[in-house]
């Protein structure tokens, strides 16, 4: 399953779902029925499994269009009581393993799978899955362990009434789980970040990933300033010598974080340059003095300038970004703004 939830983790849902159909994905995982529909309406007809939770009153429109929802709670059974449509209503159950958010719990499991009988054939379960909690954190071994045992307690649950493995897809591990620890692939697995050639946190694999992602901008004004004048909103910062300024056209708005203030970077011809003053909503202004000294030779720094954000072999990575703004590598890029323009080479 390429997973492609939160508009692709930041990198376009529809061209991104349908380039890895394209490459061999199986399935898609989208977070909504809203991301769902909007792929069945470009027309990706491949398999799609909606992860997050599905507002009732959509269950008639996922049935008609082949979607697949995940079911969790005991509520979802009142709905299904009264639910009618030309199509079956594909199911996957979420159970609780051990992370403790989405999914049914060991003890009330057999009630529910009684209870759900009662609706076949107008819902059709397709699969049972859960999800591992620290399976990118090495020191947390046992924990995986203990949920992968967890999950196999559920199956065999399910077995004894009357749904059999054989005709369920199981699923346990998203790319952590699917690096780290093979028992846990069973028949299907969830790849999300992997495929975007990033490792979750902390994870360390002998497979070597390369990130997809490359976020650009340009110069789009250059000027110098002298010694002691200040920079940005409420003047935060103070250039201590005569200094060359580039304003670039990106900010909070587009998703670059307002954290890096004063203590981001960007690569310019190949040479880091240090965010000045605030982040602000729609624009940085970068110290480029010693960048425009050496590029004086080779035309000089122009406006119009390639500027690179993020790059995963070079830098600024998205691990780098990530720790200064004080959050993980997913954050940075699934809030990247999904009206930038994006290109697919």
């Amino acid at each position: 399953m390429a997973v492609a939830k939160s508009n692709a983790y930041g990198h376009g849902l529809v061209p991104y779902a349908k380039l890895l159909i394209e490459l061999g994905a199986d399935w898609l995982g989208v977070d909504s029925i809203v991301e769902a529909q909007t792929l069945r309406a470009t027309g990706v007809t491949a398999p799609i499994l909606v992860l997050g939770y599905t507002r009732p009153d959509n269950f008639a429109a996922a049935a008609l269009a082949g979607i697949s929802l995940t079911i969790s709670t005991f509520e979802s059974l009142t709905i299904l009581r009264h639910f009618s449509s030309d199509q079956p209503l594909k199911l996957h159950l979420k159970v609780d393993t051990g992370m403790h958010r989405q999914g049914f719990l060991l003890a009330e499991f057999p009630k529910f799978l009684h209870l759900l009988k009662k609706f076949q054939p107008a819902v059709v379960v397709e699969g049972i899955y859960s999800h591992l909690a620290a399976a990118s954190d090495p020191r947390l071994k046992s924990s995986v362990r203990s949920q992968i045992k967890e999950f196999e307690k559920f199956l065999t649950l399910a077995e004894a009434d009357g749904f059999p493995q054989s005709s369920l897809l199981k699923h346990l591990a998203a790319t952590g789980g699917t690096l780290s620890y093979p028992e846990a692939r069973y028949d299907l697995v969830r790849i999300g970040l992997g495929l975007l050639g990033l490792y979750p946190d902390q994870l360390k694999s002998k497979i070597k990933l390369q990130p997809a992602l490359v976020w650009k901008t340009i110069i789009s004004e250059i000027k110098t300033l002298s010694a002691d004048d200040r920079v940005g909103y409420d003047l935060t910062e103070k250039v201590r010598r005569g200094t060359q300024l580039a304003v670039c056209p990106i900010g909070y708005w587009h998703g670059y974080p307002r954290l890096l203030s004063s203590v981001g970077r960007v690569r310019i011809k190949n040479q880091f340059a240090k965010i000045i003053g605030r982040v602000s909503m729609d624009m940085i202004i970068v110290d480029v003095t010693k960048i425009k000294n050496l590029a004086r030779r080779r035309n000089g720094l122009n406006i119009g300038d390639e500027v690179i954000l993020l790059e995963g072999k070079s830098g600024p990575t998205a691990e780098e970004i990530a720790r200064l703004a004080q959050t993980n590598s997913y954050e940075i890029i699934t809030r990247l703004n999904p009206l930038i323009q994006r290109f697919y080479v």
